[in-house]
């Protein structure tokens, strides 16, 4: 069963600001067709003044009733903007969410296997370019950790035959090789 998060305010900071700036600039465009049909109304009803005017009264009443049917659309239309953007933004803080928890868990020597992501999440191919990544950096580990073993065994055959007074100092470093080694043996 594919693992679903319930919380859906991951990084707030920067999903309120993003759904925030979104309907902002939605709020600031869209307001400009009530504005014209405000416009349009008032010209209207000052025609209808100077025609007819015992339309007047029941024209300016349905400019009101229009002008506050456009402001609850408005209004409802940037609430569920504002809703659809945390939804949107979910997918893209919900990964580097993940990303930051997983490098921390690598950071304190408790690596989790490879990072994935939802299903429906953006930057899936983070996850595999992290995830390949890792593998190289881990291969070359590997290789340079057998080389030292290498060079540990030569050094080890080498102490045989250095004068006494050396050894002290080719055994030091045998002692800094085997560190190195198992420090990194659990990469």
């Amino acid at each position: 069963m594919a693992y679903k998060r319930k919380i859906y305010l991951i990084n707030p900071g920067f999903q309120l600001k993003f759904s925030f700036y979104v309907c902002l600039i939605l709020f600031i465009s869209s307001v400009i067709y009530p504005m014209t049909i405000y416009d349009i109304m008032e010209k209207f009803i000052d025609y209808v003044t100077v025609n007819s005017p015992n339309l007047t009264a029941e024209l300016v009443e349905k400019k009101r009733n229009l002008m506050v049917i456009l402001s609850l659309w408005q209004i409802g239309f940037t609430g569920l903007v504002f809703v659809i953007c945390i939804f949107f933004s979910h997918k893209i803080a919900g990964p580097l969410y993940k990303l930051v928890q997983y490098l921390r868990a690598v950071k304190a020597g408790s690596s989790k296997g490879k990072l994935t992501f939802r299903k429906g999440d953006y930057f899936q191919e983070l996850a595999e370019e992290y995830n390949t990544t890792i593998e190289t950096i881990q291969e070359n580990y590997r290789n340079d950790f057998n080389y030292l073993k290498e060079v540990n065994t030569y050094i080890s055959n080498l102490s045989m035959v250095v004068p006494e007074d050396k050894r002290p100092l080719i055994n030091e470093i045998n002692k800094k090789l085997e560190e190195i080694q198992s420090r990194y043996n659990t990469i």
